[in-house]
């Protein structure tokens, strides 16, 4: 098998594709719950805090000099950053628990026996009706 056969063969699977379609849209619910972090819900805490922008805050490690740009350490990206990360993963554990509970409804659901099981069930109860009839 050539390389590019196994390569299209690796390609059009199922799991690849639905792959590439959920890391799509895990960028753009990222995308999402940033905005939803920066612009809803910090601005409300930055004026609880006395009108704090939270993506401002920075330490000065070494102050600007002609040309070059301060050097800062910049916290309150980085606080707002954590408080992103902890949405999405409260929102992909909340997804995953759904998805969970509806697996075990349908794993819940009881499987109907073989044919082959419901036949040899039939045939055993028609044994035991023959043995009771006979006596034996």
């Amino acid at each position: 098998m050539s390389m590019l056969s196994e390569f299209k063969e690796f390609a059009v699977k199922g799991n690849v594709i639905d792959m590439a379609v959920g890391i799509i849209i895990g960028a753009a619910f990222g995308k999402i719950v940033s905005s939803l972090v920066g612009d809803v819900i910090m601005p409300p805490i930055g004026a609880v805090l006395g009108g704090v922008d939270f993506s401002n805050l920075s330490i000065v490690v070494k102050e600007a000099v002609e040309k070059k740009p301060a050097v800062l350490i910049n916290y309150g990206k980085f606080i707002q950053t954590v408080i992103d990360f902890i949405i999405i993963a409260f929102s992909i554990f909340m997804a995953v628990k759904a998805m969970n509970a509806f697996k075990k409804k349908e794993a819940a659901a009881p499987v109907a026996p073989p044919n082959q099981e419901v036949l040899l069930g039939e045939i055993r109860d028609l044994l035991k009706e023959m043995k009771i009839k006979t006596g034996e």
